[in-house]
């Protein structure tokens, strides 16, 4: 991944800013796995894990958080 894909945190909405988030976390997994038939293989695993699936909710609300300070978001 050389191109530049986050070139700001910026939104115009708190909810482009959530969905920011997600792709924060997706782009994170791909750059940490880059093997797309590894990442398939392990979905099958943790799409079914309630504990799996909290930590990654814990993970789109740090990136949220983020987005959210950069934005000032509570000052609306």
């Amino acid at each position: 991944m050389t191109d530049t894909w986050l070139p700001t945190l910026r939104t115009v909405t708190p909810q482009e800013g959530y969905e920011l988030a997600v792709k924060l976390s997706r782009v994170a997994v791909k750059m940490t796995q880059p093997d797309a038939s590894v990442r398939e293989t392990l979905r099958a695993v943790y799409e079914k894990d309630a504990d799996a699936l909290i930590a990654v909710s814990s993970v789109v609300a740090t990136h949220f958080q983020t987005i959210a300070a950069a934005n000032n978001y509570w000052r609306d």
